[in-house]
């Protein structure tokens, strides 16, 4: 698709926007980490449902691989319920927070974190089919360029009868912004099918109202369902269950509203899907 996966502008802002957000979503309430430090974690519903649905008997002895990590709350929440976990995220400012808070909360032996570009992850951590469960979450793909080639490292960190978890905002929401529409719903903006990147100048962040970056450019990239489905069965994962909710951990338009513990969803009718989830394993 003629993009450099390692290097170029895209890279550059993004990783300048998401380095700048780190010390947003700290300070924020959205991302507060009260139960973490209580030994708890701060799993979104959706998310501690289906790791509850598939570890019933708890995460002692697995291995998971959290990719796109962030600063590693979710991580360390499952660190918090049993599991030993490795974080990898592009952005240094985010991985020196996770470490911190490794340390902070006694993880630091179960809880490691590696500074890198998604795409560089299988040079970083070369440990191929070592991880019982890959995991990502909230606010990933949309930020790569190839979705193809990031199914390809997912799949090369699975282990035999291991599991992929992925939970992320539907494609079909993301053609809309803001809150301009009939009767207050968000409007069109962004086509479903667009193989070049939305080239974006938004101050703004989702975690604070009050913020406004200085590195507010950012390249942003839509991958509609079908692409993504193709993407792991070319990687050589099989989607065990698929979900699309109506429901996401932030305030994705200004017209959804709280529906408790942390999450967001439409004022009345179910419009349509805001969300997806799926488990995938390597294909037998």
């Amino acid at each position: 698709m003629g993009v450099d996966l390692r290097s170029g502008e895209w890279l550059d802002d993004n990783l300048a926007n998401w380095n700048e957000r780190v010390a947003v979503h700290v300070a924020s309430e959205m991302y507060d980490r009260t139960r973490l430090r209580e030994g708890g974690d701060v799993l979104d519903p959706i998310v501690r449902d289906t790791i509850e649905r598939l570890y019933p008997d708890g995460l002692e002895g697995v291995r998971v691989l959290h990719l796109q990590c962030h600063f590693g709350s979710d991580t360390l929440s499952l660190a918090n319920l049993g599991a030993t976990v490795v974080g990898i995220d592009f952005s240094s400012q985010a991985v020196v927070e996770a470490r911190r808070m490794a340390e902070e909360l006694g993880l630091s032996h179960r809880a490691r974190f590696i500074e890198a570009n998604v795409y560089d992850a299988r040079h970083m951590l070369p440990e191929p089919e070592s991880f019982d469960l890959v995991f990502t979450s909230w606010g990933t793909i949309g930020w790569l360029p190839d979705v193809a080639e990031w199914a390809r490292i997912v799949s090369w960190f699975v282990k035999p009868g291991g599991r992929f978890h992925f939970a992320d905002g539907h494609p079909a929401a993301f053609v809309f912004d803001g809150d301009g529409g009939p009767g207050g719903l968000p409007s069109f903006a962004y086509p479903y099918v667009n193989e070049t990147p939305d080239i974006l100048d938004d101050a703004s962040d989702y975690a604070d109202p009050e913020a406004a970056l200085v590195n507010a450019r950012t390249w942003e990239w839509m991958h509609p369902l079908g692409e993504i489905f193709e993407a792991l069965r070319g990687a050589g994962l099989e989607v065990e269950t698929f979900t699309e909710h109506y429901r996401v951990p932030w305030r994705i338009f200004p017209a959804t509203v709280e529906l408790g513990d942390g999450m967001f969803g439409w004022p009345a009718e179910q419009w349509l899907p805001l969300s997806l989830e799926l488990v995938a394993v390597p294909r037998a």
